[in-house]
C-alpha cells in the first residue's frame, strides 16, 4: 500500500530537528531514547518503529506524514500505492480517475459504503503481509495516514 520504505525518514528528522534549534540530545531527551538513537535513525543505520515515529512527530510538531515517505500516486481512499496498469478506478464517463483505485472506485463512486475504522480492519492484514510489519504496526500506521486521504479528510 505504501512506497518500499515508507518510514525512511533519516533526511527529514535531522532537517525538522536541526529546523527546530534541537540537538540531538534534546531531541532524545524528549523522546526518551539515548542520543545515539537518534543519530541511527538521521543516519539510515536504523529506522525508528511506527510508534515511535507518532512519538517523533509530536515532539517535532510536525504531522507524521512529514516523516514518512509515501510514494507519488496512492489511492485517496485506501493508501494503497499505485504500481502498475490497470489498478485505477474509473469516473462516470470510463475516464481513469488518478486518485482512487478499482477496488474502492468505479463508475464515479465508491464501490462500497464503509467507515474508517473497517477500512484499517480490511487493510491492515494485507499491508502487515506485504511489508513484513506486525498487524499492529499496520493498524497504527493506517490510523494515521487514512485521515489524511482525500475521502476522509472531512469526516
Amino acid at each position: 500500500m505504501l512506497a518500499e520504505e515508507p518510514l525512511s525518514i533519516k533526511d527529514a528528522l535531522s532537517r525538522l530537528r536541526c529546523e527546530r534549534g534541537l540537538t540531538q540530545e534534546e531531541l532524545a531527551k524528549k523522546l526518551f531514547v539515548t542520543r545515539q538513537a537518534v543519530s541511527r535513525w538521521e543516519n539510515g543505520e536504523t529506522a525508528p518503529g511506527i510508534d515511535m515515529i507518532k512519538l517523533i512527530a509530536v515532539a517535532l510538531q510536525v504531522p507524521i506524514t512529514e516523516l514518512i515517505a509515501m510514494p507519488e500516486h496512492y489511492c485517496q481512499s485506501c493508501g494503497m500505492m499505485f504500481t502498475g496498469p490497470g489498478q485505477h478506478g474509473h469516473e462516470v464517463d470510463g475516464a481513469e480517475t488518478e486518485e482512487f483505485c478499482r477496488w474502492c472506485y468505479d463508475n464515479g463512486d465508491y464501490t462500497y459504503e464503509t467507515d474508517m475504522e473497517s477500512m484499517i480492519e480490511e487493510c491492515a492484514p494485507r499491508m502487515a503481509e506485504a511489508m513484513g510489519w506486525t498487524l499492529d504496526e499496520s493498524v497504527s500506521l493506517l490510523g494515521v495516514i487514512l485521515p489524511n486521504l482525500k475521502r476522509w479528510k472531512n469526516e
